[in-house]
């Protein structure tokens, strides 16, 4: 039954992030959602390690939740953010080099790959502290910040996807073969 507990927990994300839809963005409730399924991302495969529950199912699950997570909070917090042009041509950069990783994932593998990546772990935990770091600092230093990280990030995925064999989901960095 233990065993169940990380991908019951990436199902329970999956639906938190769906419920961010319909809360007030960046209010006390939006808040406590959007922190539950930040600790439940963190959570899920810690527990699969500690278990020896984690498999490829789980792997494609936790990453089909985050790429849920990030798409939800992109439509909610876009509109409200008043970005500067240079900075939605980042994030569209961006949103390229991520959709060129899965293209030649898929078709180098026939299936969506992501990859676990310390940077893609990074990228997360930023932007998991972005609406944090918005209150704090403004927008400029910390979209920046995200953005600079998740642009090595989506360029570490493509490369890894261009370069690797086969495919391995928990590749924790981009390595060189000779």
């Amino acid at each position: 039954m233990i065993r169940h507990i990380p991908n019951t927990l990436t199902v329970m994300r999956m639906i938190g992030s769906l419920c961010l839809l319909f809360l007030e963005p960046l209010s006390g409730l939006f808040l406590v959602v959007y922190t539950l399924c930040g600790a439940s991302d963190a959570l899920d495969g810690y527990i699969a390690r500690k278990t020896k529950s984690a498999s490829e199912a789980g792997a494609s699950l936790d990453s089909m939740a985050d790429f849920l997570f990030i798409g939800v909070l992109l439509l909610v917090l876009l509109p409200l953010l008043h970005l500067p042009v240079w900075l939605i041509y980042w994030i569209a950069g961006i949103a390229v080099l991520r959709g060129a990783s899965l293209l030649t994932g898929w078709l180098r593998y026939r299936t969506l790959a992501f990859i676990h990546t310390y940077a893609n772990k990074a990228t997360g935990l930023l932007l998991f502290c972005f609406p944090f770091l918005y209150y704090l600092f403004g927008l400029t230093a910390p979209a920046s910040l995200l953005c600079i990280a998740a642009s090595l990030s989506a360029l570490e995925e493509l490369a890894i996807n261009i370069c690797s064999r086969e495919l391995k989901r928990d590749a924790r960095y981009f390595q060189w073969k000779r």
